[in-house]
């Protein structure tokens, strides 16, 4: 099978390929999927770098541990596991596996849901850890209610796409932060209001906000504190990564100023899980979110995808097709 590998680190454009690799074999309790889509996140991006250097242990020391990059998934079954009883052959799913940016890839069962009619495949893929952070951060550790008023940094962007949108799903009145060519395009998936960063820095003076969402990491935490309301929580989704600490240092410093002032600064984790995507696919299908695809790569031009997303140009979700 074709597959995007990597047996090294360096510049992406450099050290990423498409070769022809065995197909993945499958555990008991997996299934192999034939890979019609898989989408970019930002998380792929950063374990293809090994940056920070300080998560080497994690992406592999020397060269990346996953030869095959990609998670996040959408296609058709093509085997199951001995102990698979909840799929079979030619059920349509979506999810997580492992080496998602080839033509299969080994994916647990119980990371796959069946991909439901108003999903496309590429919409499906698109589903994945960006979803599931926009909905943790927004619903589940911002603890956003009805008319409470939310800034998201980076509205434009994977996970601040779908943040705009679960923001929205709860009653938010919702501003998206993002630069100029991109103002109508946060607009059309619900923004109340859109502020162009090139023109305005939403930390100097105008409203308060109960929650911002900050994907971005360009401003301190004592800046940014000056945006939200006296009891307001700021969560870090992001900071420029490069170098041994990355944004780990933008991070810390947000939580220690925090343990001194009301207002909450702090980081979250979103991992991938099962309960998360049942509901971010139960909010697809009631017309309440909708997958912003950035634009879709076959297989063979993934590499210039990878680099695309790096470099911060992608609207929304890029998604690789096969």
């Amino acid at each position: 099978m074709k597959a995007m590998v990597q047996d090294s680190y360096g510049p992406l454009d450099k050290v990423l390929e498409v070769s022809e690799v065995d197909e993945p074999a499958i555990e008991d309790d997996e299934v192999l999927v034939r890979v019609a889509a898989a989408s970019i996140h930002i998380g792929d991006c950063h374990g293809m770098r090994g940056v920070p250097y300080v998560m080497r242990p994690i992406f592999g020391l020397r060269r990346p541990k996953a030869r095959i990059p990609g998670i996040d998934l959408a296609g058709t079954v093509e085997r199951v596991g001995a102990s698979v009883t909840q799929l079979e052959r030619g059920d349509e799913v979506f999810g997580w596996g492992t080496g998602a940016f080839a033509e299969h890839a080994a994916a647990k069962a119980e990371h796959l849901l069946t991909r439901p009619d108003q999903l496309t495949v590429e919409q499906a893929a698109a589903i994945g850890v960006s979803a599931m952070t926009a909905l943790k951060g927004i619903r589940d550790e911002g603890k956003v209610k009805s008319d409470q008023a939310v800034l998201v940094n980076g509205a434009s962007g994977g996970v601040g796409s779908f943040a705009v949108q679960v923001a929205k799903s709860l009653g938010a009145e919702v501003t998206g932060v993002c630069g100029t060519r991109n103002i109508d395009l946060v607009k059309s998936i619900g923004a109340d209001h859109v502020i162009d960063y090139t023109a305005e820095d939403f930390t100097q003076g105008g409203p308060r906000y109960d929650l911002i969402l900050d994907n971005v990491g360009n401003h301190s935490f004592s800046d940014t504190r000056r945006a939200l309301k006296p009891d307001g929580k700021l969560l870090s989704n992001g900071a420029p990564v490069d170098g041994w600490f990355g944004g780990v240092d933008h991070v810390a410093a947000a939580m220690i100023q925090s343990v001194f002032v009301r207002q909450q600064g702090r980081p979250f984790v979103a991992l991938s899980d099962i309960g998360l995507l049942t509901e971010l696919r139960d909010l697809a299908e009631a017309g309440k979110i909708t997958p912003l695809i950035d634009g879709t790569y076959p297989l063979s031009e993934s590499p210039d995808a990878i680099v695309h997303v790096v470099e911060g140009h992608a609207r929304g979700t890029a998604v690789i097709t096969m």
